[in-house]
């Protein structure tokens, strides 16, 4: 049976949504479709952009399979009735899309894996928030936790990755005219999200991504086709470093090389060999370290017995274009003893990497009274050196782990540097439902081997193993990197260790505070169901005697406390709700006046009033109106029952810069702050404010206690005629 082609797989990058991704993939399916080949839609989300759902007329469309979860209603893209359809080509939106429980598999890309399988070539979408690498960097850009993300690999593995860019200002003044989101979302929006900063950021990280895949496949390309020469597509600036008093000046010399070409990268290394004519002061090379940092290059430290050959094979693996070296006053007699000089093998052997001399004043009548000694004890010197070297190098990733620095991918690249390695991989070895597979935990460099057979295979224990791909490493090699490789595996053990003592610890704190938290409700909870008992117990007794007033007064009492039981178990129930992941928000600029008095409405007529302090320029807010008044309404109950007769609670609102307080502030002591409603109180109108992105801090003042309430304001609305100009301007 013949075996079937595995399909090519296309993506369409972008850094935010709105840049045209979807649009650009259907315009791909039909421009396909115009050559003749067989396309068809399998998903498309047009979100009810106009243009994209325009775009995708006339393309055959496989309808989606109907799904039930939780008593909702989903969609999903029906994977068998593709396979059967069978087309050549198939577009497919949003790759990190994660599908709803009850499919076959749990991510969308997992589905794009069968159809690649199946020979069927897939068009896809994927925004670079998702990324799995960089989900951290997007969150701590924008403030939002992508919750759906998408393996590196699976980028890395597409045939085909398109960047769809736009500039900020494009992006921006299509959201202003609705082409990205509908009218009542687009202020909140441009306020939050899709900031100009916001979109920068997100643009340099796609095309610093985009450009590292670009050189992979620059690099693999030159392995295939066995070029070692190499293509000077960027600058890489190699300086070697002896370790000696003078060599500041040759590393000057090739920073100034480097900033001649924007985009270039200066590499100093150091070779820690069996020479001692070689062999540089730890506190030489600290002071140079710190200089090469200052002058925005790296500095590594690698092993090898021949400089010459070390520093090149190091400048083989960096493509390096150039190599800057210290050239001394070396006499003959220097030569014969210590060998052809380095500069002369490097310069005969570099080929196509350009090699500059920088004098070094003094270093030659130095290095000439210096020979004889050295000569002699130029072995054991040697070897202290390199035994030296490989300490520190154990020091510094020991160290990095004990400080809680170790980032395993920098750990990674430090390794892969000192090695000259062209790429590293942690394995670890899991167990899943196939079996036991093998995961990257974390890799430095092109193409990282993603199995353990590679030139560098290294077993760690029975779970870790270090891959690397580059060369094969000696005896001392290998045993240095073992215990590189070891210090590595510790951290992240270490760093596993802290995370789940910290999970236990956070998950033990929540009972605890659970438990305190459901017993003091509990308790409020059998006050307020005896008063309403005794209540009506009063009006059955003596409701025949009791005058209208006497009824209506013990009607009142058991009505009040029932209401409270049914605020308390309504904020209970939102807080189960919210802690289950199921209570959605919908941002959107808010008119906090209205807010307010939806608050005062939620608390019934009649009892204490409440004093209230807004200015009437007050700027709107950007929340959620539906959860912004329950966290006002729940505040002000609690207030309410904290605060004597005699004594109104205090609401005060102030636009603050970019921000609007609000403050809601007990006038006496009241019950204890740890009762059932006031703790329940806090920690729902918290939680809720979190939900929204918002803070929620508590002040104790004397005699009562303060909570604030701190909410992003929105950009004040411009004059009708600026807004006609500013729509011109952006239509044009």
């Amino acid at each position: 049976m013949a075996t079937v082609a595995r399909g090519q797989l296309r993506i369409y990058l972008g850094a935010a949504p709105g840049v045209g991704k979807t649009y650009a993939m259907l315009a791909e399916g039909q421009r396909r479709r115009s050559r003749g080949t067989d396309v068809v839609i399998a998903l498309v989300e047009p979100h009810g952009r106009r243009l994209t759902a325009a775009m995708a007329e006339g393309l055959e469309l496989v309808p989606r399979r109907t799904m039930s979860y939780r008593s909702a209603t989903f969609t999903e893209m029906d994977l068998d009735a593709v396979l059967a359809r069978r087309p050549r080509v198939a577009l497919v939106d949003e790759l990190a899309h994660t599908n709803v429980p009850g499919c076959r598999n749990p991510k969308r890309w997992q589905d794009v894996d069968e159809l690649l399988d199946a020979g069927i070539d897939v068009v896809t979408t994927l925004n670079i928030q998702h990324l799995q690498s960089l989900s951290d960097v997007t969150r701590q850009v924008t403030g939002v936790e992508q919750h759906e993300t998408l393996p590196d690999e699976v980028a890395r593995r597409a045939d085909q990755i398109e960047l769809v860019d736009m500039t900020p200002e494009a992006l921006r003044r299509r959201m202003v005219h609705g082409n990205v989101y509908p009218p009542d979302r687009i202020e909140a929006a441009l306020t939050h999200y899709f900031r100009p900063g916001n979109l920068t950021a997100l643009r340099e990280l796609a095309l610093l991504w985009v450009a590292d895949r670009v050189e992979e496949g620059l690099q693999r390309y030159r392995a295939e086709h066995g070029i070692a020469a190499p293509w000077e597509t960027r600058e890489r600036i190699v300086v070697g470093i002896a370790g000696e008093n003078d060599d500041e000046a040759v590393i000057r010399r090739a920073a100034r090389i480097a900033a001649r070409t924007p985009g270039s990268d200066l590499l100093a290394v150091h070779v820690n060999c069996d020479d001692g004519l070689a062999a540089g002061h730890a506190a030489t090379l600290d002071t140079q370290r710190a200089l090469v940092a200052l002058l925005g290059g790296s500095f590594q430290q690698v092993p090898g017995d021949d400089v010459a050959e070390t520093l090149l094979r190091f400048a083989r693996a960096e493509n390096a274009t150039q190599m800057v070296l210290g050239a001394s006053r070396r006499g003959r007699l220097l030569n014969l003893l210590a060998g052809r000089s380095i500069p002369t093998r490097l310069a005969r052997r570099a080929e196509h990497v350009d090699v500059h001399l920088v004098s070094r004043e003094g270093a030659g009548r130095r290095r000439l009274a210096q020979a004889w000694p050295l000569a002699a004890l130029r072995w054991r010197r040697g070897r202290a050196s390199r035994a030296s070297a490989e300490a520190a190098a154990l020091t510094r990733l020991a160290g990095s782990v004990l400080r809680g620095r170790g980032d395993p991918p920098a750990l990674l690249e430090e390794i892969r540097e000192m090695f000259s390695l062209a790429a590293v991989s942690l394995l670890e070895r899991r167990q899943d439902g196939a079996g036991s597979c093998w995961y990257v935990v974390a890799s430095a460099g092109e193409r990282p081997p993603e199995g353990p057979r590679a030139d560098v295979e290294l077993p760690v224990n029975e779970t870790f193993t270090l891959a690397g791909r580059g060369r094969v490493l000696g005896t001392d090699d290998t045993r240095v990197l073992y215990a590189c490789a070891v210090q590595v595996v510790a951290g992240i053990t270490l760093r596993r260790r802290d995370e789940q003592d910290a999970h236990a610890a956070q998950h033990e704190a929540d009972l605890r505070s659970r438990s305190a938290l459901l017993a003091a409700t509990g308790q409020y909870a059998r006050g307020q169901l005896a008063e309403a008992q005794a209540a009506l117990a009063a009006l059955a007794d003596h409701g025949a005697a009791a005058t209208p007033d006497d009824r209506a007064a013990l009607l009142a009492v058991a009505r009040r406390a029932v209401d409270r039981i049914g605020r308390l178990v309504a904020d209970l129930s939102d807080l189960s709700r919210l802690h289950a992941g199921a209570l959605e928000t919908y941002i959107r600029p808010v008119d906090l006046d209205e807010v307010i008095a939806a608050s005062l409405d939620d608390l019934g007529p009649g009892g204490p009033r409440i004093t209230l302090s807004t200015p009437e320029d007050l700027p709107e807010v950007i929340a959620d109106a539906a959860l912004l008044t329950r966290i006002l309404t729940s505040l002000m109950a609690d207030a309410l029952h904290r605060s004597p007769a005699d004594a109104a609670p205090v609401l005060t609102a102030v636009g603050l810069a970019s921000q609007v307080e609000i403050r809601i502030a007990d006038q006496g002591p009241g019950p204890h702050q740890g009762d059932g409603p006031s703790s329940l109180a806090l920690r729902l109108a918290r939680d809720l404010t979190e939900a929204m992105g918002d803070t929620l801090r508590c002040e104790e003042t004397r005699g009562g206690r303060t909570v604030i309430l701190t909410l992003p304001a929105a950009a004040r609305r411009p004059p009708a005629s600026v807004s006609a100009v500013l729509g011109e301007a952006t239509s044009a």
